[in-house]
Protein backbone atom coordinates (compact mmCIF):
# COMPACT_ATOMS: atom_id res chain seq x y z
CA UNK A 1 0.00 0.00 0.00
CA UNK A 2 2.83 2.37 0.91
CA UNK A 3 4.59 1.66 -2.40
CA UNK A 4 1.37 2.30 -4.31
CA UNK A 5 1.05 5.74 -2.69
CA UNK A 6 4.65 6.61 -3.55
CA UNK A 7 4.11 5.54 -7.16
CA UNK A 8 0.90 7.58 -7.37
CA UNK A 9 2.63 10.63 -5.87
CA UNK A 10 5.54 10.25 -8.29
CA UNK A 11 3.20 10.02 -11.26
CA UNK A 12 1.28 13.09 -10.11
CA UNK A 13 4.51 15.02 -9.55
CA UNK A 14 5.86 14.02 -12.98
CA UNK A 15 2.66 14.99 -14.82
CA UNK A 16 2.54 18.33 -13.01
CA UNK A 17 6.21 18.99 -13.77
CA UNK A 18 5.90 18.03 -17.42
CA UNK A 19 2.89 20.34 -17.87
CA UNK A 20 4.64 23.24 -16.17
CA UNK A 21 7.83 22.50 -18.12
CA UNK A 22 5.91 22.95 -21.38
CA UNK A 23 7.33 26.15 -22.87
CA UNK A 24 5.21 26.54 -26.01
CA UNK A 25 2.20 25.06 -27.78
CA UNK A 26 4.24 22.75 -29.99
CA UNK A 27 4.19 19.78 -27.62
CA UNK A 28 0.41 19.40 -27.75
CA UNK A 29 -1.55 17.01 -29.95
CA UNK A 30 -5.19 17.75 -30.66
CA UNK A 31 -8.00 16.06 -32.55
CA UNK A 32 -9.33 18.13 -35.42
CA UNK A 33 -13.05 18.35 -36.11
CA UNK A 34 -12.87 15.20 -38.28
CA UNK A 35 -11.11 13.21 -35.52
CA UNK A 36 -7.61 13.32 -37.03
CA UNK A 37 -4.68 13.92 -34.68
CA UNK A 38 -2.89 17.21 -35.31
CA UNK A 39 0.43 18.02 -33.69
CA UNK A 40 0.53 21.72 -32.94
CA UNK A 41 4.14 21.80 -34.06
CA UNK A 42 2.54 21.74 -37.52
CA UNK A 43 2.15 25.48 -36.94
CA UNK A 44 5.82 26.23 -36.15
CA UNK A 45 6.83 29.59 -37.57
CA UNK A 46 3.21 30.79 -37.76
CA UNK A 47 1.38 33.38 -35.70
CA UNK A 48 -1.51 31.47 -34.12
CA UNK A 49 -4.78 32.75 -32.68
CA UNK A 50 -6.46 30.14 -30.47
CA UNK A 51 -10.17 30.69 -29.82
CA UNK A 52 -12.79 28.72 -27.90
CA UNK A 53 -15.92 28.90 -30.02
CA UNK A 54 -19.67 28.22 -29.92
CA UNK A 55 -22.41 28.16 -32.55
CA UNK A 56 -25.36 29.37 -30.47
CA UNK A 57 -23.86 32.37 -28.69
CA UNK A 58 -24.38 36.10 -29.03
CA UNK A 59 -20.70 36.28 -30.00
CA UNK A 60 -20.99 33.62 -32.73
CA UNK A 61 -20.88 36.30 -35.47
CA UNK A 62 -17.18 36.67 -34.53
CA UNK A 63 -16.65 33.67 -36.81
CA UNK A 64 -17.04 36.13 -39.69
CA UNK A 65 -14.34 38.44 -38.34
CA UNK A 66 -12.03 35.53 -37.57
CA UNK A 67 -12.42 34.16 -41.09
CA UNK A 68 -11.82 37.63 -42.52
CA UNK A 69 -8.53 37.92 -40.58
CA UNK A 70 -7.55 34.43 -41.66
CA UNK A 71 -8.17 35.15 -45.34
CA UNK A 72 -6.36 38.48 -45.15
CA UNK A 73 -3.22 37.21 -43.36
CA UNK A 74 -2.91 33.45 -43.88
CA UNK A 75 -0.37 33.93 -46.66
CA UNK A 76 1.74 36.01 -44.26
CA UNK A 77 1.72 33.25 -41.66
CA UNK A 78 -1.47 33.63 -39.59
CA UNK A 79 -3.43 30.57 -38.59
CA UNK A 80 -6.56 30.58 -36.46
CA UNK A 81 -7.46 27.48 -34.46
CA UNK A 82 -11.08 27.14 -33.33
CA UNK A 83 -11.88 24.93 -30.34
CA UNK A 84 -15.62 24.42 -29.84
CA UNK A 85 -16.70 24.32 -26.21
CA UNK A 86 -20.11 23.60 -24.68
CA UNK A 87 -19.32 24.86 -21.16
CA UNK A 88 -21.06 28.23 -21.40
CA UNK A 89 -24.83 27.76 -21.13
CA UNK A 90 -24.69 24.79 -23.52
CA UNK A 91 -24.11 27.06 -26.51
CA UNK A 92 -22.20 24.43 -28.52
CA UNK A 93 -24.41 21.33 -28.21
CA UNK A 94 -23.82 19.87 -31.68
CA UNK A 95 -21.70 17.01 -32.89
CA UNK A 96 -18.43 17.69 -34.70
CA UNK A 97 -20.20 17.16 -38.01
CA UNK A 98 -22.97 19.63 -37.09
CA UNK A 99 -20.44 22.21 -35.92
CA UNK A 100 -18.41 21.89 -39.12
CA UNK A 101 -21.52 22.15 -41.29
CA UNK A 102 -22.73 25.22 -39.40
CA UNK A 103 -19.36 26.99 -39.55
CA UNK A 104 -18.77 26.32 -43.23
CA UNK A 105 -22.34 26.99 -44.39
CA UNK A 106 -23.13 30.05 -42.26
CA UNK A 107 -19.70 31.73 -41.98
CA UNK A 108 -17.63 30.09 -44.73
CA UNK A 109 -15.02 29.13 -42.14
CA UNK A 110 -11.88 27.66 -43.67
CA UNK A 111 -9.48 27.95 -40.72
CA UNK A 112 -8.80 24.75 -38.74
CA UNK A 113 -11.51 23.62 -36.31
CA UNK A 114 -11.00 21.00 -33.64
CA UNK A 115 -13.09 18.59 -31.59
CA UNK A 116 -15.05 19.99 -28.70
CA UNK A 117 -13.00 20.42 -25.53
CA UNK A 118 -13.41 21.75 -22.02
CA UNK A 119 -11.61 24.96 -21.13
CA UNK A 120 -12.51 25.23 -17.43
CA UNK A 121 -12.99 22.90 -14.48
CA UNK A 122 -11.62 19.48 -13.60
CA UNK A 123 -11.63 18.31 -17.23
CA UNK A 124 -9.86 21.35 -18.69
CA UNK A 125 -7.87 20.28 -21.71
CA UNK A 126 -4.08 20.43 -21.07
CA UNK A 127 -3.68 23.01 -23.87
CA UNK A 128 -6.00 25.38 -22.02
CA UNK A 129 -4.32 24.62 -18.68
CA UNK A 130 -1.08 25.68 -20.36
CA UNK A 131 -2.53 28.83 -21.97
CA UNK A 132 -4.21 29.98 -18.77
CA UNK A 133 -1.01 29.25 -16.83
CA UNK A 134 1.10 31.35 -19.22
CA UNK A 135 -1.35 34.26 -19.43
CA UNK A 136 -3.27 34.24 -16.13
CA UNK A 137 -6.01 36.64 -15.16
CA UNK A 138 -6.09 38.25 -11.74
CA UNK A 139 -8.35 36.36 -9.37
CA UNK A 140 -10.19 33.43 -10.88
CA UNK A 141 -8.21 32.35 -13.94
CA UNK A 142 -11.08 30.80 -15.88
CA UNK A 143 -11.93 31.31 -19.51
CA UNK A 144 -14.66 33.93 -19.16
CA UNK A 145 -16.92 32.99 -22.07
CA UNK A 146 -17.01 31.78 -25.66
CA UNK A 147 -14.56 33.47 -28.02
CA UNK A 148 -11.79 34.23 -25.54
CA UNK A 149 -8.63 34.49 -27.64
CA UNK A 150 -4.94 33.66 -27.13
CA UNK A 151 -2.36 35.12 -29.48
CA UNK A 152 0.72 32.94 -30.00
CA UNK A 153 3.98 34.18 -31.54
CA UNK A 154 6.00 32.43 -34.27
CA UNK A 155 7.93 30.49 -31.60
CA UNK A 156 4.77 28.99 -30.11
CA UNK A 157 4.74 31.29 -27.06
CA UNK A 158 1.47 32.75 -25.77
CA UNK A 159 1.88 36.53 -25.78
CA UNK A 160 -1.56 38.05 -25.27
CA UNK A 161 -5.01 37.06 -24.02
CA UNK A 162 -8.11 38.85 -25.28
CA UNK A 163 -11.54 39.09 -23.70
CA UNK A 164 -14.43 37.31 -25.44
CA UNK A 165 -16.20 40.52 -26.46
CA UNK A 166 -13.06 41.86 -28.14
CA UNK A 167 -13.83 41.65 -31.85
CA UNK A 168 -11.27 40.12 -34.21
CA UNK A 169 -10.87 43.49 -35.98
CA UNK A 170 -9.86 45.06 -32.65
CA UNK A 171 -6.84 42.77 -32.34
CA UNK A 172 -5.72 42.99 -35.96
CA UNK A 173 -2.96 45.51 -35.21
CA UNK A 174 -1.36 43.18 -32.65
CA UNK A 175 -1.58 40.25 -35.07
CA UNK A 176 0.08 42.31 -37.81
CA UNK A 177 2.83 43.36 -35.41
CA UNK A 178 3.65 39.69 -34.70
CA UNK A 179 3.42 38.81 -38.39
CA UNK A 180 6.01 41.50 -39.10
CA UNK A 181 8.38 40.02 -36.51
CA UNK A 182 10.43 37.27 -38.14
Amino acid sequence: MYMKKILLFGLLLFSTFSLSAQQNIYGFKMKDITGQTVKLDTYKGKVVLIVNTASKCGLTPQYEGLESLYQKYKDQGLVILGFPCNQFMGQEPGTSEEILTFCTNKYNVTFPLFEKIEVNGDKTHPLYQFLKGKLPLEGKNDIRWNFEKFLIDRNGNPVKRFAPKMKPSEIEEEIVSLLNTK
